[in-house]
């Protein structure tokens, strides 16, 4: 990729300093956006870091071309709230500036869990059978819907929300969990049936041609089967995951017929849920191999050592790589617009 100059815009906890200065940080700090940031520095790009936090001063009053000619977009939130991670997409769409990553229609789409799955079985792509509980709101469970069911709330992304008592069995179960998510998070609820099988993140890496990465597998080794779900706990636990024998690591003993089929579930479900750059979709494989998606994430976390650039890793493709391929995606995109 040609030297370039890219912001690597991203959200912080608190008020941003005024200055801008992560210089320290870039000299430690294990968190996603300056291992990119580093990243792209060794390889002789043009960097600069700007944080947000609930103020778009640093976008909407920058000098022409002060952002460079791409912004690797890292945010994941605005003011603290990850349902507004659409809208720093939409400012850079109005500023006319090249950025990675999903649009705002794709951001929005896959918060509603709800939307993906139709969507999804819309062009015959297997999702879990499904039913939402508005907010304050709980009616009789369809009939059609068997246990055991697993209740989520219907926009959240990270886990937030799921635990051990997600999984329900009886009716008297599933109003507790469905009324204790609506008190809690104050959030419309997504009950979906419990699929039993292996939990798989496929990623995606866009590029010419856009590539299906090697799947990874969340194993849960000290969990009876119907405890073996992605819990807040199970993801960002390291004592927890220690305790109960969950790791996350390149899936094995796939034959190439279910490879095949778990690269084909990727790819059209990236491509139909209008994503673009890198993304993950996340499934569960039943024992008979059928593929059910259960939802996607069209911004996970690329920090070094997580589960996407291990994936490309196991592809193939460097850290460094993969990070230039995304931002090449953008940088194409750009130069596409002014022609």
């Amino acid at each position: 990729m040609e030297k370039t100059r890219i912001t690597v815009l991203f959200d912080t906890d608190g008020e941003p300093p005024a200055s801008q200065d992560y210089s320290r940080q870039l000299q430690s700090s294990d968190q996603a956006e300056f291992d990119v940031a580093r990243t792209l520095l060794e390889r002789g790009h043009v960097v600069k870091l700007v944080g947000l936090r609930d103020r778009l001063d640093p976008l909407l009053h920058a000098p022409p071309g002060e952002l460079g000619e791409i912004v690797f977009n890292m945010t994941e939130a605005f003011g603290g709230r990850a349902s507004l991670d659409y809208a720093v997409a939409g400012v850079l769409e109005l500023l006319g500036v090249p950025y990675t990553g999903s649009s705002p229609q794709g951001l929005v789409l896959t918060r509603d869990k709800a939307l993906t799955k139709k969507i999804l079985r819309h062009h015959d792509i297997r999702v879990p059978d499904f039913h939402v509980f508005p907010l304050g709101t709980f009616e009789r469970r369809p009939s059609d819907l068997r246990f055991p069911l697993i209740v989520k709330p219907l926009s959240e992304d990270a886990s937030v929300g799921i635990a051990q008592a997600s999984v329900v069995k009886d009716d008297e179960q599933l109003r507790e969990r469905v009324e204790f998510l609506h008190a809690r998070l104050r959030s419309d609820v997504i009950v979906e049936e419990l699929i039993l099988g292996r939990e798989l993140y496929l990623g995606v890496l866009g590029g010419e041609p856009t590539k299906a990465l090697p799947p990874v597998e969340m194993l849960f080794e000290g969990l009876p089967e119907e405890s073996r779900i992605a819990t807040f706990k199970a993801k960002w636990s390291a004592k927890y995951r220690t305790t109960k024998g969950i790791r996350n690591v390149i899936a094995e003993n796939l034959p190439p017929e279910v490879l095949e089929k778990l690269r084909d579930v990727a790819l059209r479900a990236f491509r139909v849920l209008g994503l673009r750059d890198y993304g993950r979709i996340d499934v569960r494989l039943a024992p008979d191999h059928e593929v059910y998606v259960l939802e996607a994430n069209p911004n996970p976390f690329i920090a070094r050592d997580e589960d996407l650039p291990n994936a490309a890793q196991a592809a193939g493709i460097p850290y460094p790589d993969f990070v230039e391929t995304i931002a090449a995606c953008a940088l194409r995109r750009g130069k596409a617009g002014k022609e």
